[in-house]
C-alpha cells in the first residue's frame, strides 16, 4: 500500500479544514439601515396600550455568526424624535415631565456581553441609559437572518419591558376612583435591518 508522506497528509488535513463551511467566517461590522428599521413602544393609557416610535436612531452591530459571544452592539436614539401621532402629546413627552430632551437628548444602549441561546436566539447584557440614568439589563434578541454577498445584510429583533420610574420618568395623574392614567411599564420593540460597513478606500 502506498503511504502518504506525513507532511503531505498534514497539508491535506489543513486544506480540508480551511475549506470547511464557516472556516472563513469573520465578525461583520454592520450599520443600521434606518429606512427599513423601527424603534417602537407601547404604554398603557387608562385601559389601552398607546403606541409610539422614534424617527431618528443609529448605531453599530458587530456580529460573529461563528462565535456569537464575540458580538457587540451600540445604539443611540434621539429622544426628540418621539412620535405618537399627536403633536400636543409629543411636546409633553419631550418636556421635563418625561424625556426632558433639552437636558437628556439621547437614549442609548451599549452591550457588555452576548450569550448564544441556540436557534438564532441571543441574550445581550448591556447598559441602557434613559433620562440621564443608566441601568444594566438583559435584552433577548432574535437573529432573523444573515445574507452574505458583496455587502452583507442581517436582521435582528428585540422585545423587552422597562419600568420608566426606574429612570426618573415618573409623571402621572391619579384617578378619582383609584389607579393612574398611565402605566409604569413601557414595552419596547426594536426591529433592525443592518448592512455591512465597507472600509473606506485610502485617498
Amino acid at each position: 500500500m502506498h503511504r502518504i508522506p506525513p507532511k503531505l497528509l498534514l497539508a491535506s488535513l489543513l486544506l480540508a479544514l480551511l475549506l470547511t463551511p464557516g472556516a472563513f467566517a469573520q465578525p461583520i461590522e454592520f450599520g443600521i439601515d434606518a429606512a427599513h428599521s423601527a424603534v417602537s413602544f407601547k404604554v398603557r393609557h387608562f385601559f389601552t396600550q398607546v403606541p409610539g416610535h422614534f424617527d431618528t436612531f443609529d448605531g453599530a452591530i458587530v456580529y460573529d455568526p461563528a462565535k456569537p459571544e464575540s458580538s457587540r452592539v451600540e445604539m443611540t436614539i434621539q429622544a426628540a424624535s418621539i412620535d405618537t401621532g399627536n403633536e400636543n402629546r409629543d411636546q409633553h413627552l419631550r418636556s421635563a415631565d418625561f424625556f426632558e430632551v433639552e437636558t437628556y437628548p439621547t437614549v442609548r444602549f451599549e452591550s457588555v456581553s452576548v450569550t448564544a441561546k441556540g436557534d438564532g436566539e441571543l441574550e445581550v447584557l448591556g447598559d441602557f441609559t434613559l433620562h440621564g440614568k443608566t441601568k444594566r439589563m438583559t435584552v433577548p434578541v432574535s437573529v432573523l437572518g444573515l445574507m452574505r454577498g458583496e455587502q452583507a445584510r442581517a436582521g435582528f429583533s428585540a422585545e423587552f419591558t422597562i419600568d420608566r420610574k426606574e429612570f426618573g420618568v415618573s409623571w402621572n395623574r391619579a384617578l378619582d376612583n383609584g389607579g393612574t392614567i398611565l402605566g409604569d411599564e413601557v414595552k419596547v420593540t426594536i426591529d433592525l435591518e443592518v448592512v455591512e460597513k465597507k472600509a473606506e478606500s485610502a485617498g
